[in-house]
């Protein structure tokens, strides 16, 4: 991507903002929090903090160098798994650095009122002007920016290193025994307290587009800052822990005037007297100012490159003329840290964000898994992170488990920053822009290939495949024998053999047994047999007496040796539905053509016997809303959720075959697809013409109303073949979108179930409707 963005920012300043991002309340406010949860162990909470956050560093190192780009996760999420979750991440990114920065500008207060009492009713002030500061500097510059925050971590590493070489001589092996003790009470607790200390070790992404040879600069910069900062936490709560009586709040390090102040400060006391708690003290104010400087920038940058992808207002992508930085979306992101300052409880508000970058954690492991998988033809990342997938894995398992130890309040103070996010990107964002995210178009091609592959295996397959044609009383001599013929066209295709059996209700009686009556009786007259057999009867064939006997079992010596079987029987039985499916099951049939009952499908809220049909019948189902079909120029075939079933495809081709008929593959999308949509299915309607023995052409329309755009498309078709979508209560409260569009069209028309898909859950079809509708 062509930017004026200047790229200043070399190792040192790259480090130095990652390190800067890091290094803050983290050091000098949660050591104490997290000793009253888990004791000395709190040192172990750090290291393996520092460990899970190594993932997330991984994997974004990895995309910052296939895509440079200002953004920083936020980018990686919305090209990886698409503009929605792109939207929460860059909204609850810049909220979260934002709140961050407030806090740590006002965060200092207990290190100032250490070395100037006098200060401390002009903490809101100072806090303002520091913000007003860092707004301008970020303004001006990046460069300078980033060099002050060099000097800023510069002068606070030295600091804390002058801290920890002269504090440990004087630990206490007795106050730091079980440092290292994994099995301690509330370790867990404690690692997902101090799991945001490492919440900026991917924000330097936020600003790679204004980074010196990113390809290599940012991997380092990533991952040497968090090996730096996790040495340097491990090493400073260790010493504090081994010359501090006990860290904890409270623990005893008050001062004259019974105000609680930071523990850091008076460890430094205890061990390197006045001058070294001064200068820990300064350490402290640098790295919260340092915090709030480089939340600042990095926290702009959100709304900078949201803006050129439509999912905020342009005006956040403008460059100042002179400088060359996004000057209004640093001013309103500095506006937006000065109002919290003065306004909102920053620290409880600030706790919200703990919870929110932790999800964006796992998102951002879970966006490397949407480019490895997806469809994106550009994605060629310099570095590459090892072991994949597991390195993701683990690093979104180990997000899922500090979730779960961080409280109820964090987690729904995410939530609720969530869920703005969702409601910004539906009023505003999503009329605009017009893309998907790697994985949606990834799972997509996974979906159509894994479709296809099906669809190869069942035309290929030379294994017999037996129909039951239900006819029932209400069934009509035209139907009866436009269900045969749909029946026997199978064999065209496959070995079949057809059973027609006639299920006849008989009135109830006391002591009837268990089972229907069957009776292999004489074929009707309706059926076709000797010289008058139309043209699509098999060749040289009568109808038989049944060769199936118990269990689906045949006996060879009565079989022909023809692709079509046809056999007859009559059943009488109390439930012709039940008798239907006790049948099939018995008979191990592989297919069930029945008619459609018009007025049963209406029955919504209670069923009716086409409803426990479909819900019970153990193999695959053809319902026929015959319209009197007498041939096909036209067969098409709809794809109601995802890919095409191999089954309506086999159907289709076998009567296309028969009929001479050509078949139109028909799918619609919404009318704000994106293009990629239309092309992944239009690529894989071109493969399944070369699976098809029959010729065929591709339908893709947008319609904001499915439903009535299929029909109109539908046109002049001669059938229709669709699906049934929905069984059960499901079906009966919010109806069947197939069974919409067979009633509004005026042709024969077949709706196929399949057992396998019966039974698809409510995430399978709410997926499948987000992949290809």
């Amino acid at each position: 991507m062509t930017s004026d963005l200047q790229r200043d920012l070399g190792l040192p300043a790259t480090t130095a903002i990652a390190i800067g991002a890091m290094v803050g309340s983290g050091i000098f406010i949660l050591p104490g929090i997290a000793y009253a949860s888990a004791g000395p162990a709190v040192v172990l909470a750090y290291l393996i903090a520092g460990l899970l956050v190594l993932p997330a560093a991984l994997s974004a190192s990895e995309m910052a160098t296939a895509m440079p780009e200002d953004g920083g996760s936020y980018v990686y999420v919305e090209r990886g798994m698409g503009p929605l979750l792109g939207t929460i991440a860059g909204i609850g990114n810049w909220f979260m650095l934002s709140f961050k920065g407030a806090l740590a500008l006002i965060g200092g207060i207990p290190y100032l009122v250490y070395v100037a009492p006098g200060l401390a009713e002009y903490i809101l002030p100072i806090a303002l002007g520091l913000a007003l500061l860092f707004t301008i500097l970020n303004v001006v510059s990046t460069k300078s920016t980033g060099s002050l925050q060099f000097a800023i971590v510069g002068v606070m590493v030295l600091a804390m290193g002058y801290f920890v070489v002269g504090g440990l001589p004087d630990v206490t092996p007795s106050q730091t025994a079980g440092s290292f003790d994994l099995a301690s009470e509330g370790i867990l607790a404690a690692t997902g307290l101090v799991f945001v200390s490492y919440a900026g070790v991917i924000k330097v992404a936020a600003v790679a587009e204004e980074v010196k040879d990113p390809g290599t600069t940012i991997p380092r910069a990533m991952i040497g800052s968090l090996l730096v900062t996790t040495a340097l936490y491990v090493l400073i709560v260790y010493v504090a822990i081994g010359v501090a009586p006990d860290l904890s709040p409270g623990g005893g390090f008050v001062p004259e005037g019974g105000e609680e102040v930071a523990s850091i400060a008076y460890a430094a006391e205890a061990v390197l007297g006045e001058f070294g708690a001064v200068i820990i003290v300064i350490a402290a104010l640098l790295a919260l100012a340092s915090t709030a400087n480089a939340g600042l920038l990095s926290a702009s940058r959100f709304p900078f490159a949201m803006a050129r992808d439509g999912l905020v207002p342009e005006r956040f992508e403008h460059l100042h003329d002179r400088f060359k930085t996004p000057a209004f979306a640093v001013a309103v992101t500095g506006g937006v840290m000065m109002v919290m300052i003065a306004t909102l409880p920053i620290e409880q508000v600030a706790k919200f964000g703990s919870a929110f970058q932790i999800l964006v954690f796992i998102l951002v492991n879970l966006a490397v898994v949407g480019f490895r998988e997806g469809v994106v033809d550009d994605y060629d990342p310099e570095f590459v992170a090892p072991l994949y997938p597991w390195t993701q894995l683990v690093g979104m398992g180990g997000g899922v488990i500090v979730l779960t130890q961080m409280g109820t309040v964090p987690f729904l103070g995410a939530v609720a920053i969530t869920l703005v996010s969702i409601a910004w990107y539906v009023g505003y964002a999503r009329p605009r822009i017009d893309r998907e995210g790697a994985a949606r178009a990834g799972a997509r091609e996974n979906v159509s290939r894994s479709a296809l592959d099906r669809t190869r295996e069942l035309f290929e397959s030379d294994e017999e495949y037996d129909v039951l044609v239900a006819i029932t009383d209400n069934t009509s001599p035209d139907a009866r024998r436009d269900l045969l013929r749909m029946a026997t066209d199978m064999g065209r295709l496959r070995s079949t053999t057809v059973s027609v059996v006639e299920f006849v209700d008989v009135p109830h009686r006391m002591f009837d047994g268990d089972h229907a009556d069957v009776f292999a009786d004489d074929p009707p007259e309706w059926l076709p047999s000797g010289d008058e057999t139309p043209s699509w009867f098999p060749e040289n064939h009568d109808v038989h007496r049944p060769a199936r006997t118990s269990g689906g079992a045949t006996d060879d010596d009565r079989r022909p040796v023809t692709d079509t079987r046809i056999e007859y029987r009559e059943i009488d039985s109390e439930d012709h539905n039940r008798a239907i499916v006790d049948f099939a099951t018995y008979g191990n049939y592989d297919l069930i053509v029945a008619e459609r009952d018009r007025a049963q499908f209406h029955q919504r809220l209670f069923g009716g016997g086409t409803d426990w049909l479909l819900e019970n019948a153990p193999c695959d189902v053809l319902l026929v809303d015959d319209d009197g079909f007498d041939g096909a120029d036209e067969v098409t075939v709809v794809a109601n959720r995802g890919a095409y079933d191999p089954l309506k495809l086999l159907f289709a081709d076998a009567v296309a075959e028969e009929t001479g008929a050509e078949i139109n593959l028909l799918q619609a999308i919404s009318a704000d697809a994106p293009e990629s949509q239309r092309e992944t299915i239009e690529r894989y309607h071109e493969e399944l013409f070369s699976i098809l023995t029959v010729p065929a052409r591709s339908t893709v329309i947008e319609t904001d109303d499915e439903i009535a755009g299929l029909a109109r498309f539908v046109g002049d078709a001669d059938l229709l073949v669709t699906g049934i979508d929905r069984t059960g209560m499901s079906a009966r409260l919010l109806g069947r979108p197939g069974n919409r569009l067979v009633e509004r069209v005026d042709t024969t028309a077949v709706m196929v179930q399949t057992h396998d898909g019966r039974r698809s859950g409510l995430l399978q079809r709410l997926l499948m409707n987000h992949l290809f509708n």
